[in-house]
C-alpha cells in the first residue's frame, strides 16, 4: 500500500512540474482567452474551456507551456 501511494505521489508531482500558474485580475475575457494583470505585467493564456470569470475578478491560473515551432540558427 505505501508503494502505491509513494508512486502515485511521484506521478503527481512530475505532472505539476510543467504547470506554471498566475493569480491577478481579469482584464479581458473572451471564449478563447484570459487576460491577466499581475502588477505591470500582462498575461495572455488561451482557455480551453469555457471560464465563469468576468473581468474584474482575482483569479487563480494554471497553464502549461508549449512550443508550436522551435527554429534551430546557425
Amino acid at each position: 500500500m505505501k508503494k502505491i501511494i509513494i508512486l502515485l505521489s511521484l506521478l503527481t508531482a512530475s505532472i505539476f512540474a510543467e504547470a506554471y500558474q498566475v493569480t491577478g485580475k481579469v482584464v479581458e475575457v473572451s471564449d478563447t482567452k484570459i487576460v491577466v494583470m499581475k502588477g505591470k505585467e500582462k498575461f495572455e493564456i488561451a482557455l480551453s474551456a469555457p471560464s465563469k470569470a468576468k473581468m474584474g475578478d482575482k483569479v487563480t491560473v494554471e497553464y502549461a507551456m508549449t512550443a508550436s515551432d522551435v527554429a534551430v540558427k546557425k
